[in-house]
């Protein structure tokens, strides 16, 4: 067995490993690249192999980061099977549709403003990346499998995903192949969680494995606990209360909405939320309330609970779901005693952005990050202090009240990754994916000085055997 690096080799985005297995090829992940305008470009590029020659992907979860690609995969030529858990299945017709209809609208724009004289438009901006029919020929693939569950992919090769207490249905890859009596292991973390994760079980061990591949988001820091953070949140709403503004969170709609949503019912009369107005003002996060609901079976035991009780998350007495763009815009006549939830995450797009030209120049808001800001986006530049920003079409002042509540992530950190590592049978030699370099660099000495094992930083082109 062989695997070769393509994607989220020293950056966070655009995961995509190759393996060649008994004669066949499989593709772990297929994600998006985020940051700046020209790193997305990049998504246009042409894969660094055939798209035809792919027999199989296996998807470790519905971040866009992971699965964001896929239909381009498809549109050039791909036709085989898509395996992933049943939940990523759910949740990934809605974060793919999503993504078509923003590629869409964004062309259409560009098409207009060429069409008025107001740009030239290059190819990139009139032509979306992929579209709703490249979504249903993708989505057509699908195949949704139960965790624990071996399945097998070829002849020889055998797949079982495990929780990996990311998101809903996130899992970690195992790949075994066999030859007569030996049986070779590749395992690929995903994204792992942290222990203690709201909803989510914990990230299940992994038997054995030969190779490992290990995200390393936040190989080179630790967490603060989360006890703590949730406290500072209370905090934060009481300070923006006195200061009568609104507070504005972007969020991810897969994982951080959820979770801040549950957070709000296990907390709302201590943090006095019943007089506030609650937007979480993004489409695609009503759709993924729905998929959670239809599988609270991958819930944790103190979940269950809190989705049995009052208030539910979901359906909290102030909380106002808006999904047309009229409810959006409305948001803005609102001026003090609103807390906004909306995407994107990283602020890269979305309606997000229009609430922060709005929000940005004035002291009493407040801006809370809870997920992470990658380089080259606006919720990075944000985060780093930034005086002022563009955005569109305009420079923006800032003077909001900035917070950065890093005990939310849905990401391991340090010691988190060197206990999982730890419970991984075999003691792998271990392939660093998914991390800027300073993050995975880290890792890679903890790893080494601990565990006494060979630690790679994965490059683009890079091949291993296992």
């Amino acid at each position: 067995m062989k695997v070769r690096f393509h994607g989220a080799v020293g950056e966070v985005t655009g995961s995509c490993h190759e393996v060649e297995a008994a004669g066949q090829r499989v593709l772990l992940d297929c994600g998006m690249i985020q940051g700046s305008r020209e790193d997305e470009r990049r998504n246009r590029d042409s894969f660094d192999f055939e798209p035809a020659q792919v027999d199989a992907v296996v998807l470790s979860h519905a971040h866009i980061d992971h699965c964001g690609r896929l239909p381009v995969l498809v549109q050039r030529g791909f036709s085989g099977p898509i395996y992933t858990q049943r939940a990523t299945a759910d949740l990934l017709k809605v974060m793919l549709e999503d993504a078509a209809r923003l590629a869409e609208a964004d062309a259409e724009r560009a098409l207009r403003r060429k069409a008025q004289g107001k740009g030239n438009g290059d190819e990139d901006e009139l032509t979306p990346l992929f579209t709703m029919e490249d979504v249903a020929a993708t989505l057509r693939l699908l195949r949704g499998l139960e965790y624990d569950t071996p399945t097998t992919l070829f002849p020889g090769v055998v797949l079982t995903l495990r929780d990996a207490g990311h998101i809903l249905g996130s899992a970690t890859v195992e790949l075994a192949e066999q030859h007569g009596d030996t049986t070779r292991t590749l395992v690929f973390s995903g994204d792992l969680g942290p222990r203690g994760t709201p909803i989510l079980r914990d990230a299940e061990p992994v038997p054995k494995a030969d190779l490992l591949l290990l995200e390393s988001t936040y190989g080179g820091r630790s967490h603060r606990e989360r006890s703590a953070t949730v406290t500072e949140l209370g905090e934060i709403f009481r300070a923006a209360w006195r200061d009568g503004g609104n507070v504005v969170i972007p969020a991810f709609a897969v994982g951080r909405t959820q979770e801040l949503l549950y957070w709000f019912a296990k907390h709302y009369d201590e943090w006095g939320l019943s007089r506030w107005q609650i937007f979480l003002d993004s489409p695609m996060a009503s759709r993924v309330i729905g998929v959670y609901d239809r599988h609270t079976d991958l819930f944790d035991d103190d979940a269950k609970k809190v989705w049995a009780g009052k208030p539910h998350p979901f359906k909290l007495m102030n909380l106002r779901l808006c999904v047309d763009a009229k409810e959006s815009m409305a948001i803005n006549e609102v001026d003090g005693g609103a807390i906004i939830i909306a995407g994107s995450g990283m602020c890269n797009g979305g309606r997000v952005r229009h609430h922060l030209r709005r929000l940005l120049p004035h002291e009493r808001h407040h801006v809370i990050f809870v997920g992470y800001q990658a380089q080259g986006t606006l919720g990075r530049r944000l985060v780093d202090g930034a005086a002022w920003v563009r955005m569109l079409g305009s420079d923006v002042t800032v003077r909001a009240q900035r917070h950065t509540v890093g005990g939310l992530s849905a990401h391991a950190d340090q010691p988190a990754l060197l206990d999982w590592y730890a419970s991984v049978g075999g003691r792998p030699n271990v392939v660093l994916v998914h991390g800027e370099n300073d993050a995975r660099e880290a890792l890679k000495s903890r790893l080494e000085q601990s565990f006494g094992v060979e630690v790679d930083l994965a490059r683009a082109g890079m091949e291993r055997e296992v």
